[in-house]
């Protein structure tokens, strides 16, 4: 959207893991669409789409990679906006942040900022199975926008307290439950943080605030979460939606 607005041209690297809809939608806005099809040695795209935009930047003329895994104005705009759009919106303080991650920016943007207004915050991660960012064990993942193959540049591990793995079928219930229960139909990212709160609210006190993002929508989510075949795939086919 930003590069039809400014005249400039766009190109998205995508691989088989993109959701069809978010590609469309990408297409629709005048975007070029390169896909990698070799996985990288995490069994995901990541490292193999990263490899096609090195090889971009030696081709296209003037081209500018925004890198977000790397680029210091992704935590930043967190820091500075979403961040204190959360703190107009408190009328008290908040003791624990749960986040989901992939490039790192929106926790270690949102962290930083609610830290200096609240000391004792505990930042929580919601990171998928398999996922390199903190050291898990490398595994195929098959939600796009959780986890990564990478260690993101923009992470800094002693800002997280706690890392909560989760995996694609614990994903997928949550996404099930949030809209059957609240009527919001959420994305992949969204039913990973309702999977890693179920595991954490049994330690946590009554009187304790939680704050957390649902970052992403259901419609993007057609041809995954709410397919039935993807989720029989992932071994979520025996999924009941909690009433």
């Amino acid at each position: 959207m930003v590069a039809k607005a400014h005249g400039l041209e766009f190109t998205c690297v995508v691989d088989p893991k993109a959701c069809p809809a978010n590609v469309a939608l990408i297409r629709r806005l005048g975007a070029n669409i390169v896909r990698v099809t070799e996985p990288d040695d995490h069994g995901g795209y990541l490292k193999s789409r990263l490899e096609r935009v090195g090889q971009l930047l030696d081709e296209l003329p003037n081209a500018y990679w925004i890198n977000q895994y790397g680029n210091e104005l992704n935590w930043q705009a967190h820091y500075r906006w979403t961040a204190q759009e959360i703190l107009d919106d408190l009328d008290a303080p908040v003791d624990h942040l749960v986040l989901a991650v992939s490039t790192t920016g929106t926790a270690m943007g949102i962290g930083r900022r609610l830290r200096e207004a609240f000391p004792g915050l505990r930042v929580v991660a919601v990171d998928a199975h398999g996922s390199a960012i903190f050291g898990d064990e490398p595994a195929p993942r098959e939600l796009p926008g959780l986890g990564s193959s990478i260690v993101p540049d923009l992470l800094d591990p002693h800002e997280v307290d706690e890392v909560v793995r989760v995996t694609d079928a614990e994903a997928a219930q949550g996404c099930l439950d949030l809209v059957e229960t609240e009527g919001i139909f959420a994305g992949g990212s969204s039913g990973a943080v309702v999977a890693a709160l179920r595991r954490l609210l049994p330690d946590l006190s009554p009187a304790s605030r939680v704050v957390t993002i649902l970052p992403d929508r259901g419609e993007r989510y057609l041809d995954t979460v709410y397919d039935a075949q993807w989720q029989a795939r992932v071994g979520a086919e025996r999924m009941v939606a909690v009433g």
